[in-house]
């Protein structure tokens, strides 16, 4: 069975559905003949060589193998390729002219998908990964109120810092978010909506339901409180669902599908549910739109209401980009923003909706934005590991220097972590990140 994950373009691949619950997708052997006919595939084309750097490790091990063909590779070393993918999609959906329809049948990230599923289920995979990627666990705990302040003091702490990266392999710089102890569900508690009208246009209901995500509710609280107070003033009402999981993303990356299940066991039915009602439904970090938008589908093809779910999700700016085709968004802005370095990250531009955040902000008077479009390697966890720290600032190299030669008035990005990593590559004498892009059009509209 497929998927076509973007409907309604003549130019999309089709995307086969991620066959998890079959036995032979966990099939040591034919994972193995499968890694080997693909990376050769790669091996022979090389398009991906500048985009993160599973690519360049698959290459060096045949470039450096007895006979210079992925045949000289030896299998127990296509885990270190596996290892540096962290499932932006970008070979997929921007480099590789291979994909389905072609007969050749590649995907990628998702055949990583199935090489790091099966090194969880054969108990591969690291503690600090399983810790890592337990963010709402870990968000709990960390955001108890004396907990919070022990946590991000010692985050601060170089000492510590250099014993938390010799024991749990947690790299001493890379940057860590801070933990709030009032959380942005507490900030907004027993809230329903705004005592806004709902007016439908378009696509849209008028009203939308905010996915609210582990980080934005225990890590960047103001993040999600901009959002709220920038669709409000455009007369959209918000409310949030009144249970909510991890949206799965960093679980899926660990490869345990299982869990991912879970979570959405737990959200699809609260967001299905308040579909049926007439809303639609945000998230302020990219990854999470994209777990709704694609992976749930692709994994769960026959469930309904991961269909209706996904029909009525959008990123922010997507939605509030319909809106003004309606002629219903608020360009009453108060203040300029000056000269704003904008980075797209890997998780929006795979959603193919174009740069809508840009879009969107080159509205505000008397004001320029530039665009990245790089990964800045973040990942979620990716950038903070020991052994792929180093790498990740490499990748992000690229940006950083293009924000530095910009000299802009703000930089920002869709995705905090993303913005961090960039704050953190950029060092001392330069303005810090904006908060969000959404803080950034709340000052527009002098909120």
């Amino acid at each position: 069975m497929s998927v076509d994950i973007r409907e309604g373009s003549l130019e999309a691949p089709v995307r086969h559905a991620i066959e998890w619950k079959q036995a032979d997708y966990y099939d040591q052997e034919d994972l193995s003949s499968e890694l080997e006919r693909v990376f050769d595939i790669c091996h022979g084309c090389r398009r991906c060589v500048s985009l993160c750097n599973a690519f360049p490790t698959l290459f060096d091990l045949v470039d450096e193998s007895d006979t210079l063909e992925v045949d000289g590779v030896d299998k127990e070393d296509y885990r270190k390729v596996v290892d540096h993918c962290y499932l932006c999609d970008l070979c997929y959906m921007t480099k590789c002219p291979y994909v389905p329809p072609h007969e050749w049948n590649v995907d990628f990230p998702h055949l990583m998908l199935r090489a790091k599923t099966v090194n969880f289920q054969q108990g591969k995979t690291k503690w600090r990964d399983r810790a890592l990627t337990s963010t709402r666990t870990v968000g709990k705990l960390a955001g108890i109120p004396v907990v919070a302040q022990v946590v991000n003091a010692a985050n601060k702490s170089r000492p510590l810092r250099k014993l938390l990266e010799k024991t749990a392999g947690i790299h001493a710089d890379a940057p860590l978010p801070e933990f709030h102890s009032r959380s942005l569900r507490k900030r907004v508690k027993g809230r329903r909506a705004a005592s806004l009208t709902a007016e439908a246009a378009g696509r849209t209901t008028g009203k939308v339901a905010l996915f609210v995500t582990c980080y934005c509710d225990r890590n960047t609280p103001r993040v999600a409180e901009d959002l709220i107070a920038v669709f409000e003033y455009n007369g959209i009402p918000v409310t949030l669902a009144d249970k909510e999981a991890c949206c799965g993303m960093p679980k899926l990356e660990l490869g345990d599908l299982e869990a991912v299940e879970r979570a959405k066991n737990v959200n699809v039915p609260q967001l299905a549910a308040l579909v049926e009602q007439g809303w639609d439904i945000v998230a302020p970090i990219p990854s999470c739109v994209l777990m709704f938008k694609q992976e749930l589908p692709l994994m769960f093809p026959d469930d309904e209401d991961v269909g209706r779910v996904r029909q009525a999700f959008y990123d922010p700016f997507e939605y509030l980009s319909l809106r003004r085709r309606e002629g219903k968004l608020n360009t009453d802005f108060k203040h300029s923003l000056g000269k704003v370095v904008y980075h797209a990250p890997c998780h929006q531009r795979v959603q193919n909706i174009g740069l809508k955040t840009r879009d969107i902000l080159a509205l505000v008077p008397d004001t320029k934005i530039d665009v990245v479009e790089r990964c800045s390697g973040h990942d979620g966890t990716y950038a903070v590991k020991a052994e792929c720290h180093a790498i990740a600032a490499k990748i992000c190299r690229p940006v950083v220097n293009k924000v530095k030669q910009a000299e802009a008035d703000h930089y920002v990005s869709d995705c905090p972590m993303a913005g961090a990593q960039i704050e953190n590559g950029m060092g001392e004498g330069y303005p810090e990140v904006a908060e969000s892009v959404f803080s950034l059009l709340r000052s527009a509209y002098g909120l």
